[in-house]
């Protein structure tokens, strides 16, 4: 079995020669860009975890899995213009650097990369794979238009935020190992069970991520903390406590929400306090556990022996380990 640091490796030794051409190098130079400054891998990695669960011969998942990972970036460049962020992974963001109409065309060139690699799956794997990443795709886009649209909408139930992020996150990397899956041959049943596995993984990475941004060590999560409370970010610490909170505390942290911000700070540190006095922090990692635990049981029931899960069990396990 492969480990998960030599298929990253693998990926990126792919990733570098993508994206390469005399013509209109100002097209690809944003490509290569933001396929270089970091990321985990962590889509290509599973896709290529999934299919070696089942074949000891990798090789022909490696361009589907660097698709969908040149697919992955291709939404950053994009969410980034929608929240006009100015960082990503603690480098400059694309549009920061070459203007929103070159960040929008070499994004557009991405996603036809993706397809281009994506369309590189064996034969026989070739029609399930494109329908799966097609309907994907969209799923990712629905998912990130909820997003836009619960900026605007004064209550957002728990229910609606943790189908947002399933589709905005989530199911990407179901994709990624589903995809890795059908290229190795696994049995249909196998191949939805991994898909399962990648969607609760995904809404509890995310989870995680909400925690992050509020409780995270700047350090180690590689931006500054707070800025989904500065931004009134619809995540699930602030979903979760206008439901719970009542009378004054709601109005409290409603004229939070509301007044135009004078200093960050502060009212990062009202919004925690607030989050602490209902104990959010300890609902959403509940919440996230809960989900890890939803994914280990899907693969828990893969048809492989245990220790060729080992490599993929213990990638999750260290997704576990972001939260402390």
């Amino acid at each position: 079995m492969f480990t998960s640091d030599y298929l990253r490796e693998l990926s990126d030794k792919v990733i570098t020669g993508l994206a390469s051409s005399s013509e209109a190098d100002r097209l690809f130079a944003p490509v290569r860009y933001i396929m270089s400054i970091g990321g985990k891998r962590l889509r290509p990695v599973m896709c290529l975890m999934a299919c070696n669960l089942f074949k000891d011969k990798i090789d022909e998942a490696v361009m589907p899995a660097v698709g969908i990972e040149v697919f992955h970036n291709f939404t950053l460049i994009h969410d980034d213009i929608i929240d006009d962020a100015g960082m990503r992974r603690g480098s400059p963001t694309v549009h920061s650097k070459w203007g929103s109409r070159q960040a929008i065309l070499s994004g557009d060139a991405m996603a036809f990369i993706a397809v281009e690699c994506i369309g590189q799956a064996p034969e026989k794997a070739l029609a399930k794979t494109l329908r799966l990443f097609y309907r994907t795709a969209i799923e990712v886009c629905t998912g990130q238009q909820l997003d836009l649209d619960y900026e605007k909408k004064g209550v957002v139930s728990e229910e609606e935020y943790l189908r947002m992020i399933e589709l905005k996150t989530a199911v990407l990397i179901a994709a990624s190992l589903k995809t890795g899956a059908i290229v190795g041959e696994a049995p249909e049943k196998d191949q939805e069970l991994l898909y399962e596995f990648g969607r609760c993984l995904g809404i509890a990475f995310q989870v995680q991520d909400d925690v992050l941004d509020t409780y995270g060590d700047t350090r180690m999560f590689g931006k500054k903390t707070g800025s989904d409370i500065v931004a009134n970010k619809k995540t699930y610490l602030l979903v979760k406590a206008l439901e719970m909170a009542g009378g004054e505390r709601l109005r409290q942290l409603r004229k939070l929400l509301e007044a135009e911000v004078q200093d960050p700070e502060e009212k990062v540190t009202e919004v925690r306090k607030i989050y602490d006095e209902l104990e959010i922090r300890l609902q959403a990692e509940n919440l996230a556990y809960d989900y890890f635990n939803r994914a280990f049981q899907a693969l828990d029931q893969v048809s492989v022996k245990a220790e060729r899960k080992g490599e993929l069990k213990q990638l999750a396990v260290n997704l576990i380990g972001r939260v402390k």
